[in-house]
């Protein structure tokens, strides 16, 4: 069984508690199915989040999707100048026969225009 990484990110409209879970939540989700994963397969996951974003810690998400044995971390983005508001990445290492290849990065709403050079990007249009 080999070790991936799998990167994604979010952007929220706004700071605000119900809407981090939400996008946050939402994430995680496309991140499993993306790429055929369960909790189970899971070794950890890094969350980074804007310093715009203090509603809520984005692993709360994850506790409540079923996380509850694997370690989860949030840490603070860089903040350059000119980078994207209200942004959640995370990195999450998984257990997997997957070739490295085949990983899907998953890249919803704004944050779809972080990654245009992954050819393996889903991302999910605003509404």
């Amino acid at each position: 069984m080999a070790v991936r990484a799998v990167r994604g990110a979010t952007q929220l409209e706004v700071d605000e508690r119900e809407h981090l879970l939400e996008r946050t939540t939402e994430l995680v989700t496309e991140v499993m199915e993306a790429n055929g994963l369960t909790t189970e397969d899971f070794i950890s996951i890094i969350f980074t989040s804007t310093s715009d974003l203090v509603s809520e810690f984005p692993a709360y998400a994850a506790r409540q999707l079923g996380f509850d044995e694997v370690p989860l971390m949030c840490a603070r983005e860089l903040e350059i100048e000119r980078s994207m508001p209200r942004v959640i990445r995370l990195m999450a290492h998984v257990e997997t026969e997957m070739p490295r290849a085949e990983v899907t990065h998953v890249y919803l709403h704004g944050a779809a225009n972080l990654r245009r050079d992954l050819t393996r990007v889903k991302s999910v249009p605003d509404a």
